[in-house]
């Protein structure tokens, strides 16, 4: 018997070996790549940040204006980045599940370099402003390419949705596990939000009513955020804290409330950030219900993965996948608070028009949630990928502690209690209008201080990144700052 569990636990060895060989060049590709436009983003969001409150700042750079560069800053997060990030995490998450390796890595590869070539001409249109013979940023939030970029990224995601489609068909086994049915939510999500919101918006838009327009932008980047990126990160964490603790998720049965709680409540959100507007009132008010309801799928997550993760401190504190990951399980919570209070018709008083507090909610899910599970699985997935180790605990180490200063600070203190602060000052009608933008003065400083931690931070990680790609860390067959634990299950 001891005999046929070590030739079955050696196949399954070659199998994981093979699968991660086959898939090392698009994953490393759409990593490396995600981590560059994240570098660039963060350069922008810098300056952005700067020109809120030193207006002077690269004055005389007219496509460093206020306006391009921070359309600039969040395209290239949410699709250089974010998108790139979830690519690499799909597909490498899914053959794994799957226990099938890729025949056709260099098509997934070829279509990478048509998405950054997208992104990259997106991002020349957006600085270089109108006139540009290519076209110019539409201003439309998380829709800031011009129009062509759209379909070309639909096209791109086709193909890498369509090969992750096939190897969850061709699977070994029966068993679905938790993390396949969130990848495959995302995966049919995407299309459906991403072609939706475009058709309405960027087709239809000038037949139609401008101010539903603005409602269906509103619902556009809420269900980006709830139906596509959050079960990515989410499917990370299911997959990585087993893995990591050596024990099974903690209850199955939570787990399936928390994805169809997230299936049924997610795709109403978005609304209540037009509340007022003239548009169908139950529609925000739906909006409204759902952003606060949003609290029932992250609790059913959180408390899976915390239990699951329990009493293994010395592997939380050893592996960075693992801290990363439990970082980015607060930052759902924090997320799903923060979206709540925002989208209460009270706290919309203050927030809805005053500069920040959407852009804050932004980051705190993107950054704080969203990248940070990214993270994790990155730190997870590239050792095995490279056979090759992380070259330094220090710089890890580094990349997490700013990271978490930094988006903590531009978040929740500087974005949204200084939106807050903004918000009445604009309400209480005895406040002079210059008085209420002095009140922001050291909010936007703060912002910008906040992104130049998260800059540093991540010019550690991309730095790593790019080494290991070149393989410069020593060869092992068990990468390290990963805890080596016995499964008391079998695990995919």
């Amino acid at each position: 018997m001891a005999s046929e569990i070590t030739s079955q636990q050696v196949e399954d060895n070659v199998l994981r070996s093979q699968i991660d060989r086959s898939l090392r060049h698009p994953v490393m590709f759409f990593f490396t790549s995600g981590a560059a436009w994240l570098a660039v983003s963060l350069i922008l969001g810098v300056i952005a940040s700067a020109k809120s409150h030193s207006p002077g700042f690269l004055g005389e750079c007219s496509f460093f204006n206020y306006g391009r560069v921070f359309q600039a800053h969040m395209a290239t997060f949410i699709y250089g980045w974010g998108a790139q990030a979830a690519f690499g995490v799909i597909i490498w998450l899914m053959a794994r599940l799957s226990r099938q390796e890729s025949k056709k890595s260099g098509i997934i590869l070829a279509i990478g370099h048509f998405w950054n070539f997208a992104i990259s001409l997106g991002t020349l249109c957006i600085l270089m402003g109108p006139g540009f013979i290519l076209g110019s940023g539409t201003g439309k939030a998380w829709m800031y390419f011009p129009d062509w970029v759209w379909p070309v990224l639909l096209v791109c995601y086709f193909g890498i949705g369509i090969w992750s489609v096939i190897a969850f068909r061709v699977r070994r086994g029966g068993h679905v596990y938790i993390s396949q049915w969130y990848l495959m939510a995302a995966l049919f999500w995407f299309p459906w939000v991403f072609l939706t919101g475009n058709i309405f918006i960027n087709t239809f838009a000038d037949a139609g009513n401008g101010v539903m327009a603005a409602g269906i932008n509103a619902w556009f980047r809420s269900a980006m955020l709830f139906l596509f990126f959050t079960p990515v990160a989410i499917a990370s964490a299911y997959y990585i804290t087993p893995k990591v603790t050596g024990r099974p998720v903690y209850s199955y049965k939570l787990a399936l409330l928390g994805f169809w709680s997230l299936a049924v409540i997610g795709p109403w959100a978005g609304m209540q950030k037009v509340m007022g507007a003239p548009i169908p009132s139950f529609l925000q008010f739906a909006g409204a219900g759902a952003a606060v309801l949003f609290i029932i799928p992250a609790l059913c997550v959180a408390v899976n993965i915390l239990k699951t993760a329990t009493g293994k401190t010395s592997a939380v504190a050893h592996s960075p996948s693992l801290r990363f990951t439990m970082a980015g399980i607060i930052g759902l919570i924090a997320t799903a608070v923060v979206g709540g209070l925002l989208a209460l018709p009270g706290a919309l008083r203050y927030t809805q028009f005053a500069f920040g507090g959407t852009y804050g909610y932004e980051i705190l899910a993107l950054y704080g949630f969203f990248s940070m599970s990214m993270f994790g699985a990155i730190y997870f997935i590239v050792p095995r990928v490279t056979n090759r180790e992380w070259i330094s605990v220090g710089l890890i180490r580094q990349h997490f502690w700013l990271s978490l200063y930094g988006v903590v600070f531009i978040g929740l203190f500087c974005c949204i209690l200084g939106a807050f602060m903004h918000g009445y000052a604009l309400e209480t009608f005895t406040v002079p209008a210059e008085s209420a933008q002095d009140r922001l003065y050291a909010y936007t400083v703060g912002v910008t201080t906040g992104w130049v931690f998260v800059a540093v931070a991540n010019v550690f990680f991309c730095l790593h990144l790019l080494l290991m790609w070149l393989r410069l860390g020593r060869r092992s067959s068990h990468p390290t700052l990963l805890q080596h634990h016995t499964p008391t299950i079998p695990v995919a």
